[in-house]
């Protein structure tokens, strides 16, 4: 009870303060209205309607992977999976606008606003204020924003079953605010990856989006440990499998069609035709992943196992975000294969060392979002450029790109150390104050009645 009162006491007084703080500079707005925008760019309407449409597609997303978490694990857990997976998009919101996008893109100078950050951290833009109260920001800050809703949500599944839903919110809450813009800024932001003499680079969030959430799934999943029953004394697996294959697949199909806007979106303009490219090279790599993924089950089993097959389409999918407006369609598709095989490396490594991870969330998005990054260093063509026809072109080592590659490998490491160690942190952090875990009791009846007080499915 006198940590319930200390909560919400504290929760007062972190709004207070950040309304306190957004209310100095709100009066100097940058073009506010947009019509100064408008006046020099005649091409805006277009663009704008574009990246927001996009951003909707990619915000539809969460409606996928809360439907295909929901899916693949067990039914008493069906409500707090959903509200884990709703509520982490809301303190999401809350924490980019804070804090996240200013560490992402101040010092980018990608917007009005944000003209303050070094190599490593941006320090503009912070609550949207000031100079950052600009249409054209505020366009920015809503695709990204979407974005950081993604990396923070690809967490739930990996501790799903047995995270106390408010240490989840707090995990939510700090790696959108801290662990995720940190890496962005390094990439997408103007820091030290994108500074270097060949810049690593990431269309669409193979290694900002994927890598990181699914790496902070891995460091999760470690912290919270398995599920009571998950692995037996001797190492073998107990199978736990999911209560509902339809919203599997209903998920996988509403993922798949949101990554059109993740993908094509991130060109940030409708005016770079190149997103026809972006948006086959997607559609290709996730076919790709999916049939890779049906016929290894025909080998193994002669069967054709669904649930194999939604994740080896998200895991080409995740595969060619990095490259997808780089490579060409046969490449596309190469990469969806590989990721499947990746995917299906990491699953089987991670079961070997006794990390349960519910739905597969590392070897998806972390071990796939990898393979996507040191893509571009391999597949890249040299016909587009950093987001524009105009050059540097980016080329890959099979067209003599042999610089591109090693800033690659070096932006793989970057993730891998940020991503992992700094959300194992966290992870080690909270479960030392608020815990991490429900009690076993609550574990074995499931979550649902504990800590939501409702069931997901009700007889009449």
């Amino acid at each position: 009870m006198v940590f319930g009162k200390l909560s919400r006491r504290s929760l007062v007084l972190l709004l207070g303060g950040l309304i306190f703080l957004s209310s100095f500079s709100v009066t100097f707005a940058a073009d506010a209205a947009g019509a100064e925008t408008l006046a020099g760019d005649p091409n805006a309407p277009v663009n704008y309607v574009w990246v927001l449409v996009s951003g909707a597609l990619v915000f539809f997303m969460q409606a996928g992977f809360a439907l295909l978490g929901a899916g693949l694990i067990r039914s008493k857990n069906t409500v707090n999976y959903l509200t884990k997976s709703y509520m982490d998009f809301a303190m999401a919101s809350l924490s980019f606008w804070a804090f996240g996008f200013a560490l992402m893109f101040g010092g980018s100078a990608l917007a009005s606003g944000l003209d303050e950050g070094n190599a490593l951290f941006g320090m503009s833009g912070f609550f949207l204020t000031g100079e950052s109260y600009d249409v054209g920001t505020m366009l920015l800050w809503a695709f990204q924003m979407m974005f950081a809703g993604t990396a923070a949500t690809i967490v739930a599944g990996a501790i799903a079953e047995r995270t106390k839903i408010t240490a989840y919110m707090a995990y939510a809450f700090l790696i959108v605010a801290v662990v995720y813009p940190i890496y962005g800024h390094w990439v997408w932001g103007g820091g030290w990856l994108a500074s270097m003499d060949t810049p690593a680079v990431d269309f669409a969030g193979s290694g900002v989006v994927h890598a990181i959430g699914g790496f902070a799934a891995l460091a999760g999943a470690i912290m919270v440990g398995p599920r009571i029953g998950r692995f037996n004394a001797d190492g073998s697996v107990n199978e736990m499998p999911g209560h509902n294959k339809a919203f599997v697949v209903a998920g996988t199909f509403i993922l798949f069609f949101g990554w059109f806007g993740f993908n094509s979106g991130s060109s940030l303009a409708a005016t770079e035709l190149r997103i026809s490219v972006v948006f086959v090279n997607t559609l290709l790599a996730g076919a790709a992943g999916a049939v890779a993924a049906m016929y290894y089950g025909f080998m193994r089993t002669g069967k054709a196992d669904i649930e194999l097959i939604a994740n080896g389409s998200l895991a080409g999918l995740v595969g060619i975000t990095a490259g997808c407006a780089w490579v060409a369609p046969w490449a596309a598709i190469v990469i969806g294969v590989v990721a499947f095989f990746v995917m299906l490396g990491a699953t089987k490594l991670l079961l070997k060392l006794k990390v349960d991870d519910v739905v597969g969330a590392f070897p998806v998005h972390g071990a796939g979002g990898l393979w996507g990054v040191l893509a571009v260093g391999l597949f890249a063509d040299g016909t587009y450029g950093n987001y524009t026809t105009d050059g540097p072109y980016i080329t890959g080592l099979f067209y003599g790109g042999v610089d591109q590659l090693v800033s690659q490998l070096i932006s793989m490491v970057a993730v891998v150390g940020w991503g992992f160690g700094a959300a194992l942190v966290i992870f080690a952090l909270l479960k030392a104050t608020i815990g991490l875990r429900a009690s076993k009791e609550e574990e074995l009846s499931g979550l649902d009645i504990p800590e939501h007080g409702a069931a997901a499915y009700v007889e009449a």
